[in-house]
Order: C-alpha cells, then structure tokens, then sequence
C-alpha cells in the first residue's frame, strides 16, 4: 500500500449509500488531473500505483472515464497520454480548458493525436474584453503580463504573450510547455487573437499579489472561456453526447476550478478541505491521489456486486 493511503471510513460509507440508491453502470468517472489524479514529486507528475488500479478497474466495468481539466490537449498528450493511454488501450475522453473543447485522444499508428467532438470558443466582444484588459494593466504601469493563449487548433499548443521582449528568451525555459514565446506589438496580438478560435486564455500577472493591492486589477490570474462555460458546462455538454447520467456518476477534483463536481451525483474533494462543491446525492474526502486511487477500485469492486446482486 502506498504511503498515507488508508481510505477514511465516511468515505467508505457514503460510496456504499451512493451505489445503494444509484446506478453507476449508467453514470461516469469524472477526474481532475493535477492534485486529483497525478501525482507531483519534485516536479514529476506521475500515476500513481493506485490510481492505475483504480482506472483500470473500471475500464473493466466498460464505464467511461471522462479527464477534466484545465490542461490543453497537447500538455495531456506530452504528460500522461501515453502511461494513460496503456491502462486501458482506448481512446481518453477528454473535457479541456476549463469547459471549452471537448474530445478524445486516441492513438494513429505510434502518435497519440486529438480529434475534437466539440468547442465553444470565446466570442470576438469576449476576446476585446481580454484585450480591454490588457490595456488598462498596462495603463496602470504593470506590464510583468503574461497572457497565455490556447486556439482552438490543439496543434498550436500553449502560445504565451508579453510585452517584455526582454523576457522572452528566460520565459522560454520558464515555461517549456510553451509551444511559441512571443513579444508582438498590442496591436499584432489584437490581431492575431481576432484571426482565429480561441477556446480559453489566461492571463497572469508576474508579480507578488501584495504589490497590487494599490491596483484595480488586483488578481493575480485569471482564466478567460466563453461567458458561461466551465468545468460543470463542459462535463454537461459532454455527458449529453454520450447519453450518461451525472445523477449515476462520481466526479474527484481538488479545487475551487473543479465546478463539475457539482453536478454528479458523488463528489470526492482530494487533499483539502472547505470547498464550496456538493455533489447531488453526497460528498466525501479523501486525502491524496494515492487514496483517491483506492476509492476508484471500490467503486468498481462495489460496482460490480451491485450488477451480480
């Protein structure tokens, strides 16, 4: 057993009054990525054992596994696409930027590659009010900007912007998911942005947050999608096309981001507590990935008993 791994008893309890009033064989696992299901150790994100267990559990139950996160395709692709993708030898239904693509990735020859099921890319005035944006930071003399820019065209990858065109080259290794740093003129990055689908950006703002206090624009990043769409929106829309029941499925995230966890009918906040989400029918905690892991394959082991009941 991995370490700090001993699955809490309410956890335990509430799967077992969950499966006794839903049918999971008509719902979803629903999973964050990064502090949910991944692992980090000293700047390596892995699977861990458990979690390999658990997914592959219910890979056997034929149920499907929906990735939820703020990640882009090709980050998912390049991290865990390929150890995720052996697990269960199937395509890896996806719901990215926060909501605003969703898809699979599946394996052509020896290249794991995207296709997209659908996308709501953010509106030309959305767009302008990003752009608005920028503008007054740097009206206000903060320019320690970095806008990250994900197209709708996965192949582009993460395309990271600054008005600094002495940064770009330390942003660069900085930032090795970058797929493109640049430094354009505001007017060339108006115009790119507008010459193209985007599905999410986000900007940040490269300084402590106690010297912006004195400033309107006080957050220090802030993720840009299509009015409306998030987390819950993209699982929603994705769980339509597959005709599953969020009512029937279990959903696991880590954050304040992690809005689908509302939306399913068990929630599983991971490693921390006092998040506002509640699943339909119940939430419970678990207290890492490694545990988060062993709860999968209980759901699947209690699963499978309610089937042959």
């Amino acid at each position: 057993m991995e370490e700090g791994m001993e699955l809490n008893t309410e956890a335990r309890d509430a799967l077992r009054i969950f499966l006794g009033k839903h049918d999971f064989m008509k719902g979803c696992l629903a999973l964050d990525l990064d502090g949910t299901a991944l692992n980090e150790d000293r700047g390596r994100i892995y699977i861990s054992e458990s979690v390999e267990a658990g997914v592959k559990a219910i890979h056997d139950l034929k149920r499907p596994i929906i990735l939820n996160t703020l990640r882009f395709p090709l980050s998912v692709i390049n991290t865990i696409g390929i150890a995720w993708y052996e697990m269960a030898d199937i395509p890896i239904l996806t719901v990215l930027l926060n909501g605003s693509i969703l898809g699979y990735i599946r394996l052509n020859g020896d290249k794991l590659e995207y296709d997209e099921i659908d996308a709501f890319p953010l509106t030309e005035h959305e767009i302008k009010l990003v752009l608005d944006g920028v503008t007054q930071l740097l009206k206000d003399k903060i320019d320690d900007i970095l806008l990250f820019i994900y197209p709708r065209d996965w192949r582009q990858g993460e395309i990271l912007w600054t008005p600094k065109s002495d940064r770009v080259e330390s942003l660069r290794k900085k930032f090795v998911s970058a797929a493109v740093v640049k430094s354009t003129t505001f007017q060339q990055l108006a115009a790119e942005l507008y010459r193209q689908e985007i599905c999410m950006m986000s900007l940040f703002i490269d300084r402590p947050e106690d010297t912006l206090m004195a400033y309107q624009h006080s957050k220090r990043n802030s993720f840009f999608t299509r009015r409306g769409v998030d987390k819950a929106y993209g699982l929603k829309e994705m769980a339509k096309r597959l005709k599953i029941s969020l009512a029937d499925s279990v959903g696991a995230g880590d954050t304040e981001m992690d809005s689908f966890l509302n939306e399913v009918g068990l929630a599983v906040t991971v490693g921390r507590t006092g998040l506002s989400f509640k699943g339909k029918s119940g939430t419970v905690y678990v207290g890492s990935p490694p545990e988060l892991g062993q709860f999968i394959s209980l759901l699947a082991e209690n699963a499978r008993k309610e089937i042959h009941a």
